[in-house]
């Protein structure tokens, strides 16, 4: 089944409630283990060690985690599941192995530091709260590329983190299958494909000799091209293990197109010129940027507003693919209003969790819906906004209130204008006010 979500800040996915929260999103600062990494010359292992756990004591002080809030993990944990992440560990920007375990992760390989993970040819990885060794991977930003993508193929290293990745996700299902078949098992890949810098350890032969694009692109392309391919090599695992006819498998992404392969027009990062292709300036009106008007030869944002680090259309719709033998029809497909947040209660229904806890998350399960049942549905969502946008209300109906930084605000039919060309806030100022006031009790919100 195909259908159309909203995706949040990974945290959201993971706890269940939407990002206007107090407190919503990253619970800590990237990088520190790469400035520690810069000095592990200088550094014995115990004085690494020492200056690493020093850090995680104070962030452990900083984000204090209640004992009854429940975490996406914990979910499938508690009623019995084998729980397993691999990639971009938890919501973070930095985590650790308390933290990770304390989310419900009974196994794990890949990131604790989120700004390690733009690079993909880390010295180790960490499996279960111990560094995993590398070969031939030297740099302490994990090989890191530059914004510009016009390094040759395979620079950075010599072992590349996603086929890593891949690879101890199908040990953990054999594993499964040889040991642990009497349970089930929840696996959660937070993939860094395609994220950017765009790196890769070769080109995917359907791009060496496309001549209309570039370096960046073609590496880019290939990064599209491997997730694809891993993908199928999962559920064709899944198969060969005899375990395909009877596992859900979701595939969708954690926010809008980026083009992290161009030179970047627009409005963000302060990298970007604020003009379009044609030499116009660029606004948030009626000259908003676009994949269809700001040089993406991909046109990956299908012409919506903006991109990824934007509440406008093109920054948080996202397709999400879900498979379940025996009870989804192949190519069905549904427009129920549907976020991120909603996954946790989701995942509830589907391992029929009876946690009082979840009553009080702000997503509701749509479960019902991909069987082809009547559900509940939300009245309204809402997404924090990124830079000048401070978030987005979306009703039912298709309404969708915006409110800026500087106080402006827009209103959009997204039934009959997806891609946000004419603000109709005038026209319709009593619609404006009603979501306005969801927005303003939403916005820093307490957590229930």
């Amino acid at each position: 089944m195909l259908t159309p979500t909203v995706p949040l800040h990974g945290g959201d996915l993971l706890n269940g409630l939407h990002d206007g929260r107090i407190g919503a999103g990253p619970h800590s600062k990237g990088g520190f283990i790469v400035k520690l990494d810069r000095n592990t010359p200088k550094l014995s292992d115990e004085q690494w060690q020492r200056q690493y756990d020093k850090h995680i004591q104070k962030l452990n002080a900083k984000a204090r985690i209640d004992d009854d809030t429940l975490f996406l993990a914990q979910v499938a944990k508690d009623v019995g599941y084998r729980t397993a992440q691999f990639g971009k560990l938890d919501t973070g920007f930095l985590t650790w192995h308390e933290r990770v375990t304390r989310h419900g992760w009974d196994h794990y390989v890949g990131y604790y530091d989120h700004a390690r993970a733009h690079g993909f040819y880390p010295s180790y990885l960490w499996k279960n709260g111990n560094k995993l060794p590398l070969k031939g991977n030297p740099y302490a930003n994990a090989g890191k590329r530059s914004e510009s993508g016009k390094e040759p193929v395979g620079t950075g290293g010599e072992t590349y983190s996603q086929n890593v990745l891949l690879n101890e996700m199908l040990s953990f299902m054999r594993d499964h299958k040889k040991n642990h078949k009497d349970k089930p098992f929840f696996l959660y890949h937070s993939t860094q494909l395609p994220h950017g810098p765009v790196a890769i350890n070769k080109l995917h032969p359907d791009y060496i000799n496309r001549e209309e694009l570039t370096l960046s692109e073609k590496k880019y392309a290939s990064m599209v091209k491997m997730l694809d391919d891993h993908v199928g090599l999962i559920m064709q695992e899944l198969k060969v293990l005899g375990m395909d006819e009877n596992t859900i498998v979701f595939f969708t992404s954690d926010n809008g197109h980026e083009t992290y392969y161009q030179n970047k027009q627009g409005f963000l990062p302060k990298s970007r010129k604020n003009k379009l292709m044609d030499g116009s300036q660029a606004d948030f009106e009626k000259n908003k940027w676009r994949t269809s008007n700001g040089g993406d030869i991909f046109n990956g944002g299908a012409g919506m507003a903006n991109m990824k680090w934007s509440a406008f259309q093109g920054g948080i719709l996202t397709p999400m693919i879900v498979r379940m033998p025996g009870h989804i029809a192949p190519g069905t497909k549904t427009n129920r209003l549907t976020t991120h947040y909603d996954f946790l209660p989701t995942l509830a229904s589907i391992v029929k969790s009876t946690d009082e806890r979840i009553a009080k998350k702000d997503g509701l399960s749509y479960l019902p819906t991909l069987l082809g049942k009547e559900s509940q549905e939300h009245n309204w969502i809402f997404v924090r906004g990124g830079k000048k946008m401070k978030g987005v209300v979306i009703d039912n109906k298709g309404w969708k209130f915006s409110q800026f930084k500087d106080g402006t605000q827009q209103l959009y039919s997204l039934r009959e204008n997806h891609l946000e060309e004419n603000n109709v806030i005038k026209q319709y100022p009593d619609v404006a006010k009603r979501l306005k006031e969801i927005f303003d009790k939403e916005f820093d919100s307490a957590w229930p």
